[in-house]
């Protein structure tokens, strides 16, 4: 049974920075492209960033220059680094993995992770 964990969200004031974590078990993800996703209360669920197998990565443009992804296949386990967050990044961060970088991209990937919260305010 695939599984994805994500951790590392929590509280931090404008201007700060977190680290989210994207473990997972029962697949081994190197071929596959690692998406975060984002949702706000009362908003649609939004695409943040994607990472394919050969380290590409695409941002949406609120988080450019913001936000880092990154992947470590060793550990089977992808990153978002977040810096300089604001009030507008409030929000529950998922992580996804498929095999194809357009379903990735539509939202539409095969395996979900449960989400962690992220909350940004002073």
């Amino acid at each position: 049974q695939v599984q994805l964990a994500e951790s590392g969200g929590g509280w931090v004031q404008p201007g700060g920075s977190l680290k989210l974590s994207c473990a997972a078990s029962g697949r081994t993800f190197e071929k596959d492209v690692i998406g975060w996703f984002r949702q706000a209360p009362g908003k649609e669920r939004e695409w943040v960033a994607q990472i394919t197998e050969t380290a590409v990565t695409y941002y949406t443009n609120s988080v450019k220059d913001r936000f880092t992804i990154s992947r470590d296949n060793a550990k089977n386990t992808a990153y978002l680094q977040m810096s300089s967050l604001n009030v507008e990044d409030t929000a529950t961060y998922y992580c996804a993995a498929d095999t194809d970088s357009w379903t990735m991209r539509q939202g539409s990937a095969n395996y979900w992770g449960q989400g962690t919260q992220v909350t940004v305010s002073s």
